[in-house]
C-alpha cells in the first residue's frame, strides 16, 4: 500500500503512473482520473495554478486517509501540476488501486471532489482569478451527507 503525492511543474507520463499503481497482484481494479486544460474565452490563453507549498501536500494526504478510512484502497497517486499551462496540457492525475472496482471508482471520485474544494491551489486564467464552481461544492457537500453524487 502507498501514497504518492506530487506538487509540480512538469509533466507526468499517464502510462508510468497506472504501471506504479498495478503493483501487485491484490490489485483487480485501477481507476485513474486526468484533468487538462480547457480552452477559455479570452486573448491571453494561458492557465497560471499556484499553491501553499507544505499546506497542499499535507491537505492532499489527509484526502487519501480519508479515502482510506472508507474503502480499502491499495496504492493511490495524486498529482497535480503548477506554474503555466496551455489548453489541452494534462493539469492533474488521480490514481487508485483496489481489490474491487467500486471501492476503486469511489475513491478517485471522492479524492476529486475534494481536490477540488479543499486543496489550496488558486488559478488565473489570463487576467483572472478562477472561483470555486457551485456544482463542485455540491458533489464534495454530498459525500459529507454519505451519498455519492
Amino acid at each position: 500500500m502507498s501514497t504518492n503525492i506530487r506538487v509540480q511543474i512538469e509533466d507526468f507520463d499517464q502510462g508510468a503512473e497506472y504501471a506504479q499503481l498495478a503493483i501487485g497482484t491484490d490489485s483487480g481494479a485501477v481507476v485513474t482520473f486526468v484533468g487538462r486544460v480547457r480552452e477559455f474565452a479570452g486573448d491571453d490563453k494561458t492557465l497560471w495554478l499556484e499553491h501553499y507549498p507544505g499546506m497542499t501536500e499535507k491537505v492532499l494526504t489527509e484526502l487519501v486517509e480519508r479515502a482510506r478510512e472508507r474503502w480499502p484502497i491499495f496504492n493511490t497517486t495524486i498529482i497535480h501540476r503548477i506554474g503555466q499551462l496551455s489548453p489541452g496540457e494534462q493539469i492533474v492525475f488521480v490514481g487508485v488501486s483496489s481489490a474491487h472496482r467500486h471501492a476503486a471508482f469511489s475513491a478517485c471520485e471522492f479524492l476529486m471532489d475534494f481536490l477540488k474544494t479543499e486543496a489550496p491551489f488558486w488559478k488565473r486564467e489570463g487576467d483572472n482569478w478562477v472561483v470555486a464552481k457551485d456544482s463542485d461544492q455540491t458533489a464534495a457537500d454530498a459525500w459529507k451527507l454519505d451519498k455519492n453524487p
